[in-house]
């Protein structure tokens, strides 16, 4: 109770700090989201980037420099996530590191990003501007903080912290049922609205459906209109 009467007095201060005008620029160049969202909503995104960026620790890894950009970028992208929710959702980021392009793994895989429970989020630079900037349909931030926002109850299996008994039914019910028709589709070759990396297990199926929720809100509404209205019912914003 004392700790977060404290967080929220520090907020508090934080934000009568005027938003720096560089930082406005970063995202009118970096987000392209931000063309959608109305005067409150853009205002309300600038006050949780503020406060992203002050509270998580941010590295520069594999010779990227880290710099203002990279973390208002960065964080601003994750923010779009919260802009009907609130900052516990991501109680389980401490740490980003950003790597200036994809990395190895120890296995030898090239991976553009990862999300470890109770350890830090990693992310390609390239990769963050581009889904950024809008080019193409996947966005790498969305991905990564959608398994953070998963794990926030402590287990990792696609569904995210939903109170509500029923809420919890429906979300389970409807999300079983686009994942296995997902999966289906794959194994059978035929062509999927959502990306077929979805269908790996339904940690991806969830990361994948909050990617395609913002980028191409319309389209997944068409697609799977039920998905749609569970993910709407989640995140409690309307990126249409």
């Amino acid at each position: 109770m004392v700790f977060g009467w404290l967080t929220e007095r520090r907020r508090k201060r934080l934000l009568e700090e005027p938003f720096p005008a560089p930082w406005e620029g970063y995202i009118d160049e970096n987000v392209a989201l931000v063309r959608r969202l109305d005067d409150e909503q853009r205002q309300r995104l600038r006050e949780l980037t503020q406060i992203f960026v002050a509270e998580k620790h941010w590295e520069g890894c594999g010779g990227l420099e880290m710099t203002e950009e990279i973390q208002v970028t960065v964080a601003a992208q994750a923010c779009f996530l919260l802009l009907g929710r609130e900052h516990a959702l991501y109680e389980d980021v401490e740490s980003i590191l950003v790597y200036p392009g994809a990395m190895k793994t120890p296995e030898g895989d090239a991976i553009l990003g990862q999300a470890h429970r109770k350890g830090p989020t990693i992310l390609a630079w390239n990769d963050v501007l581009d889904g950024g900037r809008g080019k193409g349909k996947h966005n790498l931030v969305f991905h990564e903080f959608a398994h953070k926002i998963d794990m926030v109850d402590g287990t990792v299996d696609g569904t995210p912290p939903i109170e509500d008994r029923g809420d919890l039914r429906t979300w389970a019910q409807v999300c079983s049922e686009v994942f296995l028709e997902l999966r289906d589709r794959v194994e059978d070759g035929k062509r999927t609205f959502l990306d077929e990396y979805g269908a790996t297990n339904e940690a991806e199926f969830f990361a994948v459906a909050t990617e395609a929720y913002f980028m191409q809100p319309a389209k997944l509404e068409d697609a799977h209109p039920e998905l749609f209205a569970v993910l709407l019912d989640f995140y409690r914003f309307d990126p249409r």
